[in-house]
């Protein structure tokens, strides 16, 4: 039997990431990022996962929305789609609720969405659980557990179930963040609801968790021996996080909600910078990046600092990266390895590996990257 595979590709989704706009569900703010030369992530990132399903093209019936929301994406691949509905000259959330729609009333065996959490939440809002989906992450936060680890894992991920190769789907965690409370300068994320996806924990990314009081401790310790011994001198950006947040008040600076803040000796030298700026400050011997894994997640890169860009990475050079998380944090992925997806497969590959994490108090260990 001939599988039916969904696509919905929301064509704005993570286009404010380098340029520290906290999302992309604001249309003013989106355009005001393609006006400054923002360029759609999510078709590129779309097509990569599909390219797995153009192997198979005779296997499946693949199902879609006219132009940029998935017609487009699908021929890329070399694929032959089956048209629904249509859109007009800008598409919007209404637009990815009826195509979701849609496609459940013609019974997809998956439905593959390429955006964030945002879109995660509108796919809920109009199909529910009824049938199966898994996101392509190519939004700015994506804390959700319904995205693939990547757009490859997307790919494969389909395959398999287009091949009857996934008996089980599970539910799981549709998350989102207020974008405007966060402009602000709060985070204010809320559960939604659960979207059922495929069982395949290896290629599905888990949802984000918070620090929990107990590592207060162990990030103090983190940020005094950082404070002390490493920011004070040289250039440093510095990604988001709780960890990363006690650093800088260990230094007396105030630290961006879910931002990059540049330290040069000691003292802020950019707050909220986005992926111009960071590059523009990369040029020196002495820069270097301070990152923390998102809790649950262990994503280092491409999850809500894409500001800190394959292109900046490179500039910094990978080996000028310094990775921070409580034992905690590290004790909770269970061994998985920490994780990079910055859109880049070279600059993935530079990042993968072993590499140092700081742990506490002069207190380091080796841990395994993989992209």
């Amino acid at each position: 039997m001939t599988a039916r595979i969904g696509l919905i590709v929301n064509p704005v989704a993570g286009m404010g990431g380098k340029f520290a706009l906290k999302g992309s569900d604001d249309r003013a703010l989106v355009e005001d990022a393609r006006a400054r030369g923002a360029v759609p992530v999510a078709p590129a990132r779309a097509v990569e996962a599909l390219r797995s399903l153009a192997a198979a093209a005779g296997e499946i019936e693949l199902l879609t929305y006219p132009g940029d929301m998935g017609e487009d994406e699908a021929r890329a691949a070399r694929l032959e789609p089956l048209m629904l509905g249509s859109t007009g000259s800008v598409t919007t959330a209404a637009d990815t609720r009826a195509a979701a729609i849609a496609m459940a009333e013609q019974g997809v065996d998956l439905l593959l969405f390429a955006g964030g959490d945002g879109t995660a939440v509108d796919v809920l809002e109009a199909i529910g659980a009824r049938v199966p989906v898994l996101g392509i992450p190519a939004g700015v936060k994506m804390h959700s557990a319904v995205f693939a680890l990547n757009p490859r894992s997307a790919g494969e991920l389909a395959l398999r179930v287009s091949r009857g190769g996934v008996r089980r789907f599970v539910e799981a965690e549709v998350m989102d963040v207020d974008e405007e409370a966060l402009r602000a300068g709060a985070v204010s994320a809320r559960l939604h609801g659960y979207l059922r996806i495929p069982a395949v924990r290896a290629l599905v990314q888990s949802a984000k968790t918070r620090s929990g009081p107990a590592e207060e401790a162990a990030q103090a310790g983190i940020a005094g021996y950082l404070a002390e011994a490493v920011l004070e001198e040289g250039t440093w950006m510095v990604g988001p996080g709780t960890t990363t947040r006690r650093i800088m008040e260990a230094l007396g600076l105030e630290k961006t909600v879910l931002g990059v803040d540049v330290v040069r000796s000691g003292g802020l030298l950019a707050r909220d910078a986005d992926e111009e700026t960071l590059l523009d400050l990369a040029g020196g011997r002495d820069a270097r990046i301070l990152v923390t894994p998102i809790g649950g997640q262990g994503f280092v890169f491409g999850r809500g600092n894409q500001q800190l860009s394959a292109r900046v990475i490179e500039r910094v050079g990978p080996e000028n990266v310094v990775i921070a998380a409580t034992e905690a944090k590290i004790a909770a992925l269970g061994g998985r390895p920490l994780l990079v997806d910055t859109g880049d497969a070279r600059i993935d590959a530079a990042l993968a590996g072993y590499a140092r994490v700081v742990t506490g108090h002069n207190r380091e260990i080796v841990y395994r990257i993989a992209s």
